[in-house]
């Protein structure tokens, strides 16, 4: 006996759902997961659509989660049952109003340029390995890029040998996320290190072809590092050395990019430019989406916040106390 999907309609707005998120450039992965996982509960329950009372019910087995990761998966169903809304004018549609409550995240910590020194010193002393015979080095570039062009993780272990310019010193990024490619050029300290870098490659032969991975473990030419393999070295480093900020926390691999981007703020500020205007700049550097992604780390750091605040006290507190007499 053929077997019956309830949930063809539901599957068939999923697919409709994803392929136009997806048009636009996102991966939408971990939102696949979720509608994955709501769609085994309405399996479980032998339902045919979603309802309030299945809503309900559904949110009750996420009540172990975080406040945040509760309310982006209810924000997530929502997001489609309003797409789905679009064509079936009668389909479910929760109400945000009743998801859970977001909680502000944690600042993120920072790098100092110290620290990054020490990380440089520590990286500089990593004992060459079987598998990876260029292992110092690697690191070595893998630091100074994640921390003063700003890289992804993903895009710096995808970069490959011919995304290098060396005579302008230019790195090519492939379709990153939201499908967005770019160049990026390096300061000069960034671009000596990876000219020596790329010069032992060609001394040594270690993947010298054109396709072969920056970030070379030296076993074949199509064989680079991956993003965990590489987060897991540079997280060891940075437990050795004990890197800490003010508040007593340890940095990530991401806080490198975090930090090249309140740098970037900070020097604009003492500068004197007019950060607002510079944003779109540091949005394209960095491949965001869009300014509003930039001005996240504008509004979140207190250092940033407080050049801003001392900028707008000498422009405007002699109007101020003016008024007020």
């Amino acid at each position: 006996m053929r077997k019956i999907n309830r949930l063809s309609r539901w599957d068939a707005a999923v697919a409709s759902y994803l392929a136009n998120r997806r048009a636009f450039g996102r991966r939408y992965s971990s939102e696949e997961w979720m509608l994955g996982s709501l769609r085994r509960f309405l399996v479980a329950r032998r339902a045919a659509d979603l309802d309030q009372s299945l809503f309900d019910q559904w949110r009750k087995t996420l009540v172990h989660l975080s406040p945040n990761t509760q309310r982006g998966r209810e924000m997530a169903a929502y997001k489609f049952c309003s797409h789905r809304r679009r064509t079936e004018p009668q389909c479910f549609l929760p109400d945000p109003l009743s998801f859970a409550r977001a909680r502000p995240y944690p600042l993120r910590a920072l790098f100092e340029p110290a620290q990054i020194a020490e990380l440089l010193r520590m990286a500089s002393a990593l004992p060459p390995h079987s598998h990876s015979p260029l292992r110092p080095y690697v690191v070595r570039l893998a630091i100074v890029l994640l921390y003063t062009a700003g890289l992804r993780r993903g895009e710096l272990v995808r970069l490959r040998m011919d995304d290098v310019d060396l005579r302008s010193g230019v790195l090519r990024i492939r379709e990153s996320k939201f499908h967005k490619s770019r160049w990026v050029v390096l300061s000069c300290s960034a671009r000596e290190e990876l000219h020596r870098y790329v010069t032992l490659r060609y001394k040594t032969h270690n993947g010298t072809c054109p396709t072969a991975p920056l970030l070379f473990n030296g076993r074949r030419n199509s064989t680079g590092y991956s993003g965990g393999g590489l987060a897991h070295t540079i997280r060891g480093l940075i437990v050795a050395a004990d890197i800490r900020d003010s508040n007593g926390r340890r940095p990530c691999i991401h806080s490198m990019r975090h930090s090249f981007a309140v740098s970037a703020l900070l020097r604009w500020y003492e500068a004197g430019a007019d950060v607002q205007s510079c944003l779109p700049k540091l949005a394209l550097y960095m491949g965001h989406v869009s300014i509003v992604s930039t001005a996240y780390y504008l509004r979140q750091m207190p250092a940033v916040v407080m050049r801003a605040s001392e900028r707008f006290a000498r422009a405007y507190a002699p109007m101020i106390a003016g008024g007020a007499s």
